[in-house]
C-alpha cells in the first residue's frame, strides 16, 4: 500500500494510520473550508488532550498514549481533569471538539472507533447553566435589538434570540425551511421555493434539519457549517419574528444558489449564503457598540451568537418551567421527548412557546 504524504503537516498515512492524527484532522478541516479561527480553537483543545495522554501520571492507565490509542476512560479522565479549572460550558465545548475529532477520524477510516460516543451521551451538556455569564435582562436585550436597523442584521439577531438555534444552523436555512402564513409564494417569483413537507399544516414555523454537514452538498449546495442537532426540529415563529423576517425578505438580494438560502450577504459576496463568521461579526460588532463585547474577553463577559442561545435557554426555561420543551426547541432531544412533543406539536409546543416567549420589539 502506498504511503500518502500530506503536504505541510509533516504527517504520513499508511495502513490507515497517521503519525500526527491532529495535524491530519486539521488539514482536512482546511479542505472542508473551516476558518483559521475555528482550526486554531480545535488545535488548542486537541493538543491539550494529546499532552494529557502523553503524560503517564495523568491518564488512567499510567502509560504514554497517542490519540488513536485512547479509550473511553482516558477521555472521561480528561473531562474530569478539566472540571474545576474551566467553566462547565467550556468543558462541554472541549468535549464536543474531541467528539468531532474522533467521529471524523473514525468515519474516514483512520481510527477504529470513537471513544467519545458514550462520554458525550453521559454528559448533560444540553442546557447551559454557567452562572458566570453576563446577565442581560429582557428589556435591555429589547433595547439592543431596537438599535439594529439593517434588515439582515436585525433578522439574524432576532432569529437567534427567538429560536435558540446555533449560528451554523441559521446559515443553513433555506427558504423552503420557512412557513409564513401570509407569504404568497405563488404571487411572487422571488419566493417560488416550495415549503418542505415537514412543515405541512404547521403555520408560521421554521424547520431545522440535523442533516447539513460542513463541506457536503445539501439541497444542491455545499454547506458552510454542520447542524449539530440530534433530531429534526420545528420551531414556532411568533408575530415579532415573522414581522422581522418579512421585512428582510422584502429586500433580500436574489440568491446566487438555487437552494434559495434564507439569509444571504448584502455587503461582500452579494447574494451568497452567509457563513458563521458573518453571523459572528454581525453580533459582536453590535454588541461591542453597546459595551457587551471586548476583544480578548471571555464567555463570561462577551455577547456572541452562542450567548443568544444561552439567553433563549435561560429565559424561556424560567418562564415555562418546562425543561423538556426547551430541550426540544434547542434540538437537544432524546426519543422520549420527541414522542411527547412532536405527536402533539401544534397544541403543546406552540401553545407553551407563544404563551411564554419574551417580547423584543
Amino acid at each position: 500500500m502506498a504511503t500518502e504524504q500530506r503536504p505541510g503537516d509533516g504527517s504520513e498515512t499508511g495502513d490507515g494510520e497517521s503519525d500526527d492524527s491532529v495535524a491530519y484532522f486539521l488539514q482536512d478541516m482546511t479542505y472542508h473550508g473551516k476558518t483559521e479561527r475555528t482550526r486554531d480553537a480545535y488545535e488548542r483543545v486537541l493538543r491539550e488532550f494529546e499532552s494529557f495522554l502523553a503524560t503517564p501520571t495523568e491518564n488512567p492507565m499510567g502509560v504514554e498514549k497517542r490519540p488513536e490509542e485512547a479509550t473511553r476512560r482516558d477521555c472521561m479522565a480528561w473531562i474530569h481533569e478539566l472540571r474545576g479549572s474551566v467553566a462547565e460550558s467550556t468543558v462541554a465545548t472541549y468535549a464536543s471538539y474531541l467528539h468531532r475529532f474522533y467521529a471524523y477520524m473514525n468515519q474516514v477510516g483512520e481510527f477504529e472507533s470513537n471513544p467519545m460516543t458514550l462520554v458525550v451521551e453521559e454528559m448533560d451538556e444540553s442546557i447551559d447553566t454557567n452562572p458566570t455569564r453576563r446577565d442581560v435582562p429582557v428589556d435591555a436585550m429589547a433595547d439592543f435589538v431596537a438599535g439594529i436597523t439593517h434588515p439582515l442584521d436585525r433578522a439574524i439577531v432576532v432569529t437567534l434570540l427567538k429560536t435558540g438555534m446555533r449560528a451554523g444552523e441559521l446559515c443553513n436555512l433555506d427558504l423552503r425551511d420557512l412557513s409564513l402564513a401570509d407569504l404568497d409564494r405563488d404571487a411572487c417569483t422571488r419566493f417560488d421555493a416550495d415549503v418542505r413537507v415537514q412543515l405541512d399544516g404547521k403555520r408560521d414555523s421554521i424547520y431545522v434539519s440535523p442533516e447539513p454537514t460542513v463541506g457536503e452538498a445539501y439541497n444542491g449546495e455545499e454547506r458552510p457549517a454542520s447542524n449539530k442537532r440530534k433530531r429534526e426540529t420545528v420551531v414556532p415563529v411568533d408575530d415579532e419574528l415573522a414581522a422581522v423576517l418579512k421585512r428582510w425578505l422584502a429586500v433580500r438580494p436574489d440568491p446566487i444558489s438555487e437552494a434559495e438560502p434564507l439569509f444571504v450577504a448584502t455587503r461582500e459576496n452579494w447574494g451568497r449564503r452567509i457563513t458563521p463568521d458573518v453571523v459572528h461579526h454581525v453580533v459582536t460588532t453590535h454588541a461591542a457598540e453597546r459595551g457587551w463585547h471586548r476583544q480578548g474577553g471571555d464567555a463570561a463577559e462577551n455577547v456572541t451568537p452562542h450567548y443568544f442561545r444561552h439567553f433563549f435557554t435561560t429565559h424561556l426555561r424560567d418562564r415555562t418551567g418546562d425543561r423538556g420543551i426547551v430541550k426540544y426547541l434547542r434540538g437537544d432531544v432524546a426519543e422520549d421527548i420527541i414522542d411527547t412533543y412532536t405527536h402533539n406539536w401544534g397544541d403543546r409546543v406552540r401553545e407553551v412557546y407563544e404563551a411564554n416567549v419574551y417580547e423584543l420589539l
